[in-house]
């Protein structure tokens, strides 16, 4: 009896299949990690560079029109039209959007838009949903919170 025991557990039988099912959840696991954090990647650098091009267009204080009235847009509104053609593979919501300035010489950032020879700060807020359960286990809800901001100062007169 002792003998077959032993036979039975020396024996190659099925020992792929055990590898097999040890490997594959892994594997998966780490081809969904790659493709997650990779599209992770991809936000957050669209969104850098979208707060960029947002911030650039802003310090020169001219204005955007809305693309399905045809009216100018206020300068605020121009910033978030700007940021969303930046990143046209991103839907972001206005209530993403934080806006502070502050004058020349002053040490505090206050709330809303900036004037002519002001320092001016875009900042969004960004929640990525990731694309697998499997990976977003690991995370709070299932997702991460991202932030970009840009600050520059406009230029002296806006038009």
């Amino acid at each position: 009896m002792a003998s077959r025991v032993v036979k039975r557990l020396g024996s190659a039988k099925g020992a792929t299949l055990i590898e097999a099912a040890i490997i594959t959840p892994l594997f998966l696991l780490l081809t969904f990690s790659i493709v997650d954090f990779g599209a992770l990647f991809y936000a957050y650098l669209a969104l850098e560079n979208g707060v960029s091009l947002a911030s650039r267009y802003g310090v020169t204080g001219r204005t955007l029109n809305d693309p399905v009235t045809g009216s100018p847009l206020n300068h605020q509104e121009s910033l978030k039209l700007a940021m969303r053609q930046g990143t046209p593979t991103l839907t972001i919501p206005d209530s993403s959007f934080a806006f502070a300035h502050r004058s020349p010489g002053g040490g505090v950032w206050l709330n809303g838009a900036a004037g002519p020879g002001e320092l001016e700060r875009v900042s969004v807020t960004y929640t990525w949903n990731f694309l697998t359960p499997l990976v977003g286990a690991f995370f709070p809800n299932g997702q991460v919170t991202l932030q970009v901001d840009s600050a520059m100062k406009n230029e002296g007169v806006f038009p």
